[in-house]
């Protein structure tokens, strides 16, 4: 793995103010109780509407996040581009009710478009489904529905295309994100038909796959089936997964079995699988690569090699969150390959869920801290002796 592991390049667009205070943060989550009681505050605070911009914004958000607004976002989309990392940014909103609250979503959804339309540093657009509708309606869809529900998700699909051809429009490609299982197959539909409709030519629509669901590989093979039959471009998000206990919790209360591979080795193998299978049929599809495991991305690299694509193979991008994996990021990009760094923004109380979930996933060591902390480390050690040799 030596190619993550040079921390010069990894850390180069950070002033040691910034490493130093990226550790503080970092050791704090080596801590359960403390991300516990953050987790209660957070939620709290969501509950009450309480006003935590104060304590959330120059900590935990200004470590994980774009910005409060496109505007505020554009200093460090523009950075990033300095070093070769290009931006996807995520209007955190999900899980909208009122109509009034859906068309302002997919308003500002078309907003981010329009900025990565005009600015080259940033080359993907996303939204959350479930921020353009009533999760209730999604889940019911197809099971004994009232025509309420189904003018609901008439709507639902009249939003999804409303997004997807402002971005066939504008050139500027759309991921669909993935939703937990017992309504992610509406959106399967959904974005299946947008792909027919708008990727004749290239990927625009991506749909995501969550690796850790074991029947993700039969559907993508159906997805690889049907764009080949029917002669479009299969656009892809291919992650682990970002729902696993609600995805557990769920299946044993309502006594059926767990869409959840029982273990991470099955979901390694899974989402490795799946990269591979891409590369194989990279004719007919793009693939955007989201994962923070060093062993996917070597794969990934060591395929595309075998393949004989070049690292800066439009179809191809591999990606991770901004705040986190800065020892991938910044070294693969320094390599010439398609690194996207994706950056939620929003106004606080909106990022407070997507906060707490980083928070909760870095903690011990476990998670992403531990390997956080020792390149933060190695970096300010490295730049203290380098200081030291100087005087």
């Amino acid at each position: 793995m030596q190619i993550f592991e040079n921390t010069e390049i990894a850390f180069k667009h950070r002033s040691d103010k910034e490493l130093k205070k990226a550790r503080i943060l970092f050791k704090f989550m080596e801590y359960p109780l403390v991300v516990k009681t953050a987790g209660i505050v957070a939620n709290l605070g969501i509950g009450l509407r309480l006003p935590l911009g104060w304590l959330v914004k120059p900590t935990v958000f200004s470590h994980f996040c774009g910005g409060e607004s496109l505007e505020e976002s554009r200093e460090l989309v523009e950075s990033l581009k300095k070093f070769g990392v290009q931006s996807v940014l995520d209007y955190a909103a999900e899980n909208k009710e009122s109509e009034d609250e859906i068309q302002s979503v997919a308003a500002e959804i078309i907003r981010t478009m329009d900025f990565a339309a005009g600015n080259p540093a940033v080359n993907f657009s996303v939204f959350k489904p479930s921020a353009l509708a009533p999760v209730k309606i999604l889940a019911r869809a197809g099971a004994g529905q009232s025509k309420s529900d189904v003018s609901g998700i008439e709507k639902f699909r009249a939003n999804i295309k409303k997004l997807c051809h402002a971005a066939y429009q504008r050139g500027i490609p759309v991921m669909i994100d993935a939703e937990e299982s017992h309504y992610q197959e509406t959106v399967d539909q959904v974005a299946t038909e947008m792909m027919e409709l708008y990727n004749r030519e290239r990927a625009i629509v991506f749909n995501t796959l969550q690796m850790y669901r074991h029947d993700r590989l039969d559907f993508l093979d159906e997805c690889l089936r049907a764009a080949s039959g029917k002669n479009y471009k299969l656009g892809l998000k291919l992650v682990r997964g970002a729902y696993m206990d609600q995805e557990r919790e769920r299946a044993r209360r309502m006594g059926y079995p767990s869409p959840i591979y029982p273990d991470k080795e099955s979901t390694d193998r899974a989402f490795n699988d799946a990269v591979t299978r891409c590369l194989q049929n990279i004719d007919i599809t793009s693939i955007f690569v989201g994962t923070h495991n060093e062993e996917s991305l070597l794969l990934l690299m060591d395929k595309m090699k075998e393949h004989g694509l070049k690292k800066g193979d439009p179809r191809i991008h591999a990606s991770q969150l901004y705040g986190m994996s800065d020892h991938l990021s910044f070294n693969m990009a320094h390599e010439s390959y398609n690194v996207v760094k994706y950056l939620p923004y929003g106004p606080v109380r909106y990022l407070l869920p997507y906060l707490i979930r980083r928070v909760e996933e870095n903690k011990s060591v476990t998670g992403q801290s531990g390997r956080e902390l020792h390149f933060i480390n190695l970096e300010l050690e490295r730049r203290k002796i380098r200081k030291n040799q100087k005087k």
